[in-house]
Order: structure tokens, then sequence, then C-alpha cells
């Protein structure tokens, strides 16, 4: 890909979040004189979360770049978009909503910005007429609101004052523990900031007092010890809420995504899950 971008100068660049940027990067920082990419003018993204780190790495080999990470869903597409570039420092997670986009609550009622309410992005207008043989599921994920149909897909999100959104992730993976509700792509978009994470996933397993224990996958750079688990726990803690800390830390050599980039939660909570019952001695679990 390098060699194309080089070899053509190629001015448009489209990937998969950080699956796709981070191997990208790395090859750039490692031979920085092999490849010249700086005749890239737009970078954009969608399907998996692109976190700031690689997007600030990509911006020192192609420093005139915009960066577009766009959030779609197979239901709706136009949710919103979020811009980077050298004068404009990015924010992984947090988007401008797209003109047919909207924030509801639990009754379907617009969130009113800076409430710190949690809700799901809805987009109006022109949306899918259903799955297939589903009317049930199709009801909920496509209702009508103040009389037009909308495509709820349930990618929950706070509504900031200036009217931009905080991306907290799909509700299907989202984790009850406590009574407390934790949203995945917050919580790993959090640990992929510390220094040397390649990737990380969270999960719930069952707890017996909680209901579900948050637990951590986390790929760490090959050859380097990993750190010690409630540094981890501490940083999310320190950054979010010390409820949304992971309780288990599954140090793995791959995350193992899809071709791509997407993430198959189920066979990561069954993974984890296997890990802590064998405890062979890559999990560092039960953080007070």
């Amino acid at each position: 890909l390098l060699d194309a971008v080089t070899g053509l100068r190629v001015t448009d660049l489209c990937f998969v979040g950080d699956a796709f940027c981070r191997p990208i990067v790395d090859a750039l920082d490692s031979d920085p004189a092999r490849w010249s990419i700086d005749c890239l003018r737009a970078v954009s993204s969608s399907g998996m979360a692109w976190g700031a780190g690689n997007k600030e790495r990509l911006l020192r080999h192609a420093p005139d770049a915009l960066l577009i990470d766009f959030l779609n869903s197979s239901e709706a597409s136009g949710m919103g978009r979020s811009l980077a570039s050298r004068r404009s420092a990015p924010d992984s997670g947090r988007f401008k909503l797209g003109e047919r986009a909207f924030v509801v609550d639990e009754a379907l009622r617009p969130v009113a910005p800076g409430s710190e309410v949690v809700g799901r992005i809805a987009v109006r207008g022109r949306v899918p007429l259903g799955y297939y043989k589903d009317p049930e599921r199709s009801a909920q994920v496509f209702p009508t609101i103040d009389g037009e149909r909308c495509a709820v897909p349930g990618d929950y999100a706070t509504v900031e004052s200036d009217g931009t959104v905080r991306l907290l992730g799909r509700g299907s993976v989202s984790i009850n523990t406590g009574g407390e509700k934790v949203y995945p792509d917050e919580v790993e978009s959090c640990i992929k900031e510390i220094p040397h994470v390649v990737d990380a996933l969270i999960v719930g397993i069952p707890d017996e007092r909680f209901g579900e224990r948050v637990v951590a996958l986390v790929e760490y750079e090959s050859g380097r010890p990993p750190p010690d688990a409630t540094s981890i726990s501490d940083h999310v803690g320190r950054r979010l809420a010390r409820y949304k800390a992971p309780r288990a830390v599954c140090f793995v050599d791959t995350i193992g995504r899809g071709p791509n980039g997407k993430a198959d939660y189920p066979a990561a909570r069954r993974r984890a899950l296997e890990m802590i019952q064998a405890d062979g001695g890559r999990v560092q679990k039960e953080i007070r």
C-alpha cells in the first residue's frame, strides 16, 4: 500500500480504523526514509474506532492530510463525522452529527445538549425498509418519531453542550455491572492511549456479585513485557469512572480481528472466560 501511495502519488486513501492505520504508521515510523506520503490530502475511515494516537502519528508523515472519521452503520448512513488535521488535534470518540441525525432517549425524545443523558443516535429520512422477515426487530430499529420514519441502530452517545456527540458504543455489546452500563468503545479507546498497547477489547463475563464483570483483552507490542494489570485499570478509573475499569486483564498475542477490522465480541468473551478459568499465567485478575 505504501509503495502504491508513494509511486502513484495517491491523494485519497480509505481504510478501516486502527486495525489498518496501526500497521501503516508502524511501518512508516520504522523506516521513515523509505516512503513519501506527503501527497495525501484526505484519509477516511469507517467501521471501527480510529484512535487519536494513531491519527497523530499519521499526520506526522502526511502533514497536509485531512483525516475524516465517519460514523455510520449498516442501518443508517450520515450519522456523523469527526475531522482532524495538523491544525485541529484529533479527539477520538467525539463526532459532529450529520444533517439528518439527532440523539433520542429511551422514550424517543431528543436529548438536550449538555444534559449528560445517555441516548441513541437516530437518523431520519431515507432509511432501510427493515430486516428481512423480522418485523419485530424492524419495528424496534426503525420507529416513527414525530411522524417521520427513522433508523435507531443502537449506538449510544451523550450530547455535549456544543452539540457534538461523545460516542459510547453499540448497546448490543454493553456490559451491565452492578446496575451500571459500560460501553466497550470508550474503555477500549482509553486503554489504547497507553503507550505500546496495540489493540484492546472490552467484554463482560458472569459475576455472582455484580451480574457482569468488566474484562479487558489487551494486545501489547511484541517483545515488550506487558504492564501491570492494575496500572491499566487505574488509568481507566482516572480517565472515565472506577466502575468502568477492568477487573481482569487478559494479555493476548493478537486480538484476532477479521480481515475487515471487525471484532467478534462473542468469541472474545468466550476467550476471556477460558483464560480466566485456566489462569495460565497470562491473566492478571481480581484487581481491587
